[in-house]
């Protein structure tokens, strides 16, 4: 994998005015794009598209600086086909427009290239288990939130505040297969997991694919295949934010498995009454490498 990504990088700067082709160069590596793209954001603190967005301007900073070409053939130069767009992307890197910086020589926020090279960690053991499950269904109440990587989401919150209280006791009664209990369900997610954007958020319960579900709630429907299962104990949700980074840059480069398309689901086994602490299971879709 760490082969993979430092080519990826390559081939960022190889093609620096296009989208590189992540799902060409993943089957070379026999993996998936969409692996591919969720390791590099775990890793890398930053989406790929935000990384390409990064090195492209930094290196069309110099030819601004330069002034050896106008501002319209130089961002034509970068994959921009007006030199209004490419002043709005040279902006929100830098700080500054293209003008201003041939003017004043700055302000320049650069990107450095990545490199990514492999370091003992994992000196903590990770409690896992993988767990086989034929398809089944994910029911409950629906909405569409930002995503936000660290801390508590207000969004969320706020879904599960406005159901009647009556409401819990009914979906947690309704359950009847694994993943039990009261569910988290992150579906349709950016598989760059970019800050900000949306995911379906789904408050519910799992049922065996052939328990019909009640009216008026919502349905995700669940393929069969295999799921890490990763179990977190302490301060929430710090120690569940914690495992969910540490799948990415301790147990994925060191297990034969990747991420697979399909929700990410938090089942909380037990808690304190002001939810500060918590004992959870994070159950992620996972297939061999």
């Amino acid at each position: 994998m760490i082969s993979a990504l430092n080519q990826l990088v390559d081939l960022v700067e190889e093609h620096l005015a296009e989208d590189p082709d992540v799902h060409a160069l993943a089957g070379a590596f026999g993996t998936t794009g969409y692996h591919l793209r969720r390791m590099f954001s775990s890793l890398a603190g930053m989406p790929l598209s935000e990384y390409v967005r990064r090195r492209r301007m930094t290196v069309a900073a110099a030819d601004v600086v330069r002034g050896e070409a106008d501002l319209l053939g130089i961002a034509v130069r970068h994959g921009y086909g007006s030199s209004e767009a490419f002043g709005r992307a040279f902006r929100a890197v830098h700080g500054a427009g293209p003008g201003e910086v041939r003017r004043d020589g700055g302000p320049l926020r650069t990107q450095p290239q990545l490199r990514f090279r492999l370091t003992v960690e994992g000196s903590v053991p990770m409690d896992t288990r993988l767990v086989n499950r034929p398809a089944f269904r994910l029911v409950g109440h629906a909405t569409r939130v930002p995503l936000i990587h660290q801390g508590v989401n207000p969004h969320i919150q706020e879904h599960i505040a406005a159901l009647p209280p009556e409401e819990h006791q009914r979906l947690k009664a309704l359950g009847d297969t694994e993943p039990r209990g009261l569910l988290q369900v992150s579906d349709d997610l950016d598989p760059d997991s970019t800050e900000g954007s949306e995911l379906t958020y789904l408050h519910g319960v799992a049922l065996d694919r052939d328990t019909p579900a009640p009216d008026g709630l919502d349905a995700i429907e669940v393929t069969e295949g295999t799921w890490a299962v990763f179990r977190t104990s302490g301060p929430h949700p710090q120690a569940l934010q914690t495992t969910w980074a540490a799948t990415a840059t301790d147990w994925l480069p060191s297990n034969p498995w990747r991420l697979r398309p399909g929700p990410s689901i938090v089942a909380t086994l037990d808690r304190a009454a002001d939810f500060s602490t918590a004992t959870c299971e994070l159950w992620l879709p996972v297939e061999p490498t």
